[in-house]
């Protein structure tokens, strides 16, 4: 991947409320930056710009968009950033951006993405790569920010940062985010599948926040035991979350007052299709698999089934 004078040209799939973020941050950085959008998406932001709200600001930008038919390739470099639902066509709607050197970095939680992109690109085109990030798409198609927590963590997926890695995060390293390289990126991404599937169990068993859950007797120690539960299988998996980055889980997820809930909480009170099977089932069939106990996770993702089987 070239990234001479930050004049290599990114594609990001997708604009919603992680990829247009992001996006938006590339953009007013001074990247080259194209969207991959479908038809509806590209008509909203035809008429509105991709508009980025919240946190005392409001920052409108006009991107460039390409649909599927549009697509000029290759690119340099890749973001996927639409959900896992979405995943197989965008896979398929990618053919025209793929040159010899284009280098993908996928941002979904999870891992069921990583074999998909392996198998349609080959694995040594995929970095691993995580963002943290709290934003939503409003009724309007904005993006809103409810939290100015904003970082982006990439790798190799095995061993330390490589020469391309390091161009990737120069190159990705704009205002709005904090960019940097990690020295296994498939521990970091194990790590935050911990995080994301205890919020989504905590927040959506007991239907609130985290402030509401912890102001009630048993609440606390209801996180901690999820936390606790879906640590055991990344440990299992060989990638065991270090203490500190448990603490700072805990402290996020019990924080008194706090007004935090999952993505997969919003779908659901949204009316959404949600990715429950995708960061909640794939997470404990691999439990399965490597003998790991998980009645909590199990608990929540039944309950998430019979919500979407029942609308």
């Amino acid at each position: 991947m070239t990234t001479e004078s930050n004049a290599a040209r990114i594609l990001v799939v997708g604009a919603g409320a992680t990829g247009g973020y992001f996006g938006s941050c590339l953009v007013r950085g001074g990247r080259d930056v194209t969207f991959l959008v479908r038809e509806g998406r590209a008509a909203t932001l035809r008429r509105r710009g991709l508009r980025v709200v919240g946190l005392g600001r409001e920052e409108v930008i006009e991107p460039n968009l390409a649909t599927a038919a549009e697509l000029d390739g290759p690119y340099d470099l890749v973001l996927v950033t639409v959900k896992a639902a979405g995943l197989s066509q965008a896979l398929a709607d990618l053919a025209p951006a793929v040159g010899p050197e284009t280098v993908f970095i996928p941002f979904l939680n999870g891992m069921a993405h990583m074999d998909a992109l392996e198998a349609a690109f080959c694995a040594r085109r995929v970095l691993g790569g995580i963002v943290k990030v709290v934003t939503t798409l409003t009724d309007d198609g904005d993006i809103l920010q409810m939290n100015p927590l904003a970082t982006l963590t990439v790798g190799e997926q095995h061993g330390p940062p490589s020469g391309r890695v390091l161009r990737t995060v120069d190159l990705l390293t704009v205002p709005g985010f904090k960019a940097s390289a990690t020295a296994d990126a498939l521990a970091a991404m194990w790590h935050k599948w911990v995080f994301i599937v205890t919020a989504g169990v905590v927040t959506c068993l007991m239907r609130g926040p985290v402030g509401a859950i912890v102001a009630v007797p048993g609440g606390t120690e209801f996180v901690r035991s999820v936390l606790a539960e879906a640590g055991s299988v990344a440990a299992a998996a060989g990638y065991p979350v270090p203490d500190r980055e448990t603490e700072l889980s805990l402290g996020m997820l019990t924080e008194p007052g706090s007004t935090f809930t999952s993505s997969l909480y919003r779908d659901v009170v949204a009316g959404r299709a949600g990715e429950s099977d995708h960061l909640l089932g794939d997470f404990t069939r691999r439990a399965r698999l490597l003998g790991a106990d998980t009645p909590l996770i199990d608990l929540a993702l039944m309950q998430l089934r019979i919500s979407a089987a029942t609308g």
